[in-house]
């Protein structure tokens, strides 16, 4: 584990001294001999008959002589109406010579580009000299491993953590001699944990020892934390750094949900009881009384940089200049350059002394679209750049955006989708689904939900648990956890309807932020989930209709648990229920802390 930096070491006894000539032939490259000279590292260009820079300079010149030459050559047949496809040999030869060039130039771009590779390879690989063995330490905690912000971070020192009579092995497993030597090393230092993928070139054997050298420094077993059965390297470099293993979370299944009429099975992963029984009730009540309609209001991720200008001035002008409609048109081709999916829709500026936050806001397609969006505002504050030069960019993101925090701007603007779903539940359901009356519905709905919020100065909290719902799709289908802050902003309407026996519900929810395409929606379970509910991965002939019909059925779920926990509210039947259904029969005073 890459727990601390590795202290100067004393003149090694001969203990140590036979444990580094162990590490070094346990991390010397295959072939190598011991006692000579290590082998010179190979070099590409050592092919070629002439020296390298000749050999570019050519290409170079054969490149744009047969380019030049054809060129005139096709513009002498245009002006004499000759066909362009009657060529002469001459011509045959300069186009052999053209792609000929032109794939050099273009898989190459000189030897050097590859020998570059080449010797970066050379210092990854584990051929560690004996004699610089701290030179060695230096440079793997400079070198940008999977997680740079791991390598930046100050790492407090083992003594901290825990004490070296507590660095034993809480759960002895037989290794490999190799990895055993690669566990001592991991623990000890010499190797930072998070060089282990790129060094072993095996996901799951690095998260192995891994997982073994963090037992040893924490003298805490994770026999209990299970790793066999799955798939470490569709995390790589996507979803997750130096693993150990995987957390097990159950799914439940809720429905059929009657949305918009078509059926639903959601899938709801979560370790509240209760929690899908609920749900599930709400849909049966939803199913018995015709079904739920739902409407997209709006789609736009955005994304909010902060600049800074000499004088106020100076930031309301490059407001006036974005803001006007005359110059959205320009911006917008600039802007959608970043993807094929992304599309600006507009850019509301705000201003705070001389700092200018511009929130740009585009369609995404099927992806969340986070990403795509950074990148096409990135690529308008360079247009604007030459324009306003003494624009100082401060941060892609001033919080103007606004993501993972509860913020007005989500709850009035919108972010991501805005979706509204309703549905009329018959008195006779009512009754006899929730167990309950329309009447202590309606009362209770205004006196909590709306204003019992409004009194805990709620801000897009005028719900009963909308979190709930959102959090365990989420998990369930690779969504950003995170995101469930402003994705559960919503409020929740009832109403008397049809001389006051039926019953009125609606949720709006202005700010589901979800993708189907891209990170954890790709690994084998969420794409499972996703798979269940007709939205897996990108629509191709309508881009962005899966993502949004994702964010539908998130609100129609929603919909259904608000019915059931305000029916149960209004019954009396909460604490019963939870008595019941979320409480552990196992004793816990017998488990060990």
């Amino acid at each position: 584990m890459d727990v601390r930096r590795r202290p100067p070491r004393p003149p090694p006894a001969t203990a140590d001294a036979s444990l580094e000539s162990e590490r070094h032939r346990l991390l010397k490259p295959t072939g190598a001999v011991d006692g000579g000279a290590p082998p010179p590292n190979p070099k590409a260009s050592d092919a070629l008959p002439l020296p390298l820079y000749l050999t570019n300079g050519i290409f170079f010149t054969l490149f744009f002589s047969v380019a030049y030459y054809l060129l005139h050559r096709w513009r002498d047949k245009i002006r004499t109406h000759t066909p362009l496809h009657v060529v002469t040999l001459s011509e045959i030869a300069a186009i052999v010579s053209l792609i000929a060039s032109f794939i050099y130039l273009l898989g190459f771009f000189g030897i050097d580009f590859v020998q570059s590779f080449i010797s970066r390879a050379s210092h990854d690989a584990w051929d560690v000299d004996d004699d610089a063995p701290d030179h060695f330490i230096i440079d793997e905690d400079r070198r940008r491993g999977p997680c740079p912000a791991a390598i930046e971070c100050p790492v407090p020192p083992i003594a901290a953590i825990t004490s070296p009579s507590k660095m034993v092995d809480p759960a002895p497993v037989n290794l490999p001699e190799e990895d055993e030597e690669i566990v001592k090393l991991v623990v000890s230092g010499t190797i930072p944990s998070y060089s282990l993928e790129s060094k072993l070139g095996d996901c799951k054997r690095a998260a192995s020892i891994r997982r073994e050298a963090l037992q040893r420094l924490t003298g805490k077993s994770l026999l209990e934390l299970p790793f066999e059965g799955f798939d470490y390297q569709a995390i790589l470099g996507q979803c997750c750094e130096m693993p150990v293993g995987y957390v097990q979370i159950p799914v439940g299944i809720a429905g059929p949900l009657l949305l918009d009429g078509f059926e639903y099975s959601v899938p709801m992963a979560t370790t509240e009881g209760c929690l899908v029984a609920s749900a599930n009730r709400g849909c049966k009540a939803i199913y018995a009384s015709g079904g739920a309609t739902s409407m997209l209001l709006r789609d736009g991720m955005t994304r909010a940089p902060v600049v800074r200008f000499g004088t106020a001035k100076r930031a309301a002008e490059l407001k006036f200049f974005l803001e006007n409609p005359e110059n959205f048109e320009t911006l917008s081709v600039i802007f959608n350059r970043s993807s094929r999916f992304a599309r600006l829709q507009g850019i509301h500026c705000a201003i705070a002394g001389k700092n200018l936050y511009m929130r740009f806001s585009c369609s995404t397609g099927d992806a969340m679209g986070m990403n795509m969006v950074s990148k096409g505002v990135q690529n308008v504050l360079d247009f604007i750049q030459t324009d306003f030069p003494d624009m100082d960019v401060i941060g892609l993101s001033g919080n103007f955006c606004s993501d993972k925090k509860p913020a007005a701007v989500n709850w009035i603007e919108g972010r991501g989708k805005s979706v509204v779903c309703e549905a009329i539940i018959k008195e006779d359901v009512v009754r006899k689904v929730l167990k309950t009356t329309t009447a202590a519905l309606v009362e209770l709905n205004m006196l909590k939900n709306l204003a019992g919020s409004a009194v805990a100065g709620a801000l897009g909290g005028f719900n009963a648990h909308a979190g709930n719902i959102v959090s365990a799709i989420f998990i369930a289908t690779g969504q950003d956890p995170a995101q469930n802050v402003e994705s559960s902003h919503c409020i929740t309407m009832m109403e008397a309807v049809n001389d006051g026996k039926d019953l009125h519900v609606s949720v709006t929810m202005p700010s589901i932020e979800v993708g189907t395409v891209g990170g954890g929606t790709q690994l084998p379970s969420q794409s499972a989930c996703l798979n269940l509910l007709g939205v897996k991965g990108a629509n191709k002939d309508s881009p962005g209709s899966n993502s949004r019909l994702l964010a539908t059925i998130i609100a129609g779920s929603v919909l259904a648990g608000e019915l059931s926990l305000m029916s149960a509210i209004a019954a009396g039947q909460l604490v019963q229920s939870h008595m019941k259904y979320n409480r552990s029969s196992r004793d816990v005073s017998k488990v060990a802390s």
